[in-house]
């Protein structure tokens, strides 16, 4: 249990821009993840990226210390400057064993989130856990860990207000967009159709919107959620060419590149004098500086959601120590599983190694002995030593697996 272990970079010590620094897109996590993992000696990593927060889950015999954890962070992103890279590693947070599982659960149940009660970090996480697992990065350590995880997830999902009336980055994006007065018939454009963006179409298509352009890197995901709008998919790269105009642009791509830059922005006005609205949710930032600043623009972004999700939370607090009650006695239960899992993989041993003394004493203890035997000899012998193999397997899986429960008991 002691070599569980988490690393998070999160919105409550740093900037959304600092923690973009490290976000890695799919195919780069492709590229680097795997050499993490051997250059750091990890037993098994999962890496989870989302708007607000950058965390390695880890099962290491490593020690976690502020040196290691700058390594860490170059080799993510060896662009980081002297300055960002101290600020990152001084201020991260380094949760080990016990309190790491805690953590874990708190995370999935949404508790440590930016908007608690939100449900986006529950498909979050299971999307990272599917993307390393299919790397090759994790083990039977984190796969039981986010099975607990969901469990929990799903238990404080049913049984406090914790999702009550629930909330989500996206829909206090919404929100304040709503209270801009923005009209059903505006001209609205999407760049990207991740998840956050596909959550906030469904708000739009809730109010009657109709007038949607969707732009992504690559089209057949543009035009499935154009499918689902009733409106026009173009590719990513098309979007400096565009210039039929727009009221709201929504721009929330994993890309750690800017995607809105003052030529793509003033092509979008296509000279168009009315106040325009953009909602910037993308980490790292989607929308050059120059752009975001700009006085002739309603700018919605994560920094402005985080005063809102403050309040929030204030409404939730009360439901938040019935959470904690649930994780308290989530994590016993996982500890206890990790234990039962220890004595089932222990228990997968005896057979083999029961095998293993088994040919050792035919092929080399008494093989001068057994080739005396004739056919017939070494044929029953052959069925006396399996039988007595067959026989000591059961009788010591079973004795084990009494003196467990037992000392449960």
């Amino acid at each position: 249990m002691e070599s569980f272990k988490v690393i998070a970079f999160t919105h409550k010590h740093f900037s959304f821009e600092l923690i973009g620094k490290l976000h890695l897109s799919e195919d780069e996590q492709k590229n680097v993840l795997g050499g993490l993992k051997i250059n750091f000696n990890l037993d098994e990593l999962l890496f989870l990226t989302t708007c607000n927060r950058v965390e390695l889950i880890i099962k290491s015999t490593q020690d976690i210390n502020e040196e290691f954890i700058k390594k860490i962070i170059l080799f993510l992103n060896s662009r980081i400057n002297k300055e960002e890279l101290d600020e990152l590693a001084k201020a991260s947070e380094i949760y080990e064993g016990i309190f790491a599982i805690e953590h874990c659960l708190k995370l999935v149940s949404s508790l440590d989130s930016l908007v608690v009660g939100e449900r986006e970090i529950l498909t979050q996480v299971r999307k990272s856990y599917d993307f390393c697992n299919q790397l090759g990065l994790t083990g039977d350590f984190i796969r039981l860990l986010i099975k607990q995880t969901i469990e929990t997830a799903k238990e404080i999902y049913t049984n406090t207000d914790i999702a009550r009336n629930p909330v989500s980055v996206a829909s206090l994006a919404y929100r304040q967009l709503r209270e801009l007065g923005i009209k059903n018939d505006a001209r609205i454009i999407f760049v990207g159709s991740g998840e956050t963006n596909i959550v906030l179409s469904k708000y739009f298509q809730k109010h009657k919107f109709a007038n949607f352009t969707i732009f992504n890197r690559t089209l057949e995901r543009a035009k499935k959620l154009a499918k689902i709008l009733k409106g026009k998919a173009y590719e990513l790269s098309e979007l400096i060419k565009y210039k039929k105009g727009f009221d709201v642009l929504i721009v929330c791509t994993s890309s750690s590149e800017t995607i809105i830059t003052k030529l793509i922005y003033n092509n979008l006005l296509a000279s168009e004098l009315s106040k325009k609205v953009i909602i910037n949710l993308g980490i790292p930032n989607n929308v050059e500086s120059e752009v975001a600043n700009q006085t002739s623009l309603n700018y919605i972004d994560i920094n402005s959601i985080k005063t809102r999700a403050a309040k929030n939370l204030q409404l939730r607090k009360n439901e938040i120590i019935k959470c904690e009650m649930i994780i308290k006695n989530k994590t016993n239960r996982f500890i206890e599983l990790c234990h039962e899992r220890n004595i089932e993989l222990a228990f997968g041993e005896i057979p083999k190694k029961v095998k293993a003394i088994k040919d050792l004493a035919i092929n080399e203890v008494f093989a001068k002995d057994i080739n005396l035997l004739d056919d017939h000899g070494k044929e029953v012998l052959e069925k006396v030593m399996t039988y007595l193999e067959k026989k000591f397997n059961a009788v010591s899986i079973k004795t084990a697996k009494e003196v467990y429960i037992n000392s449960k008991n």
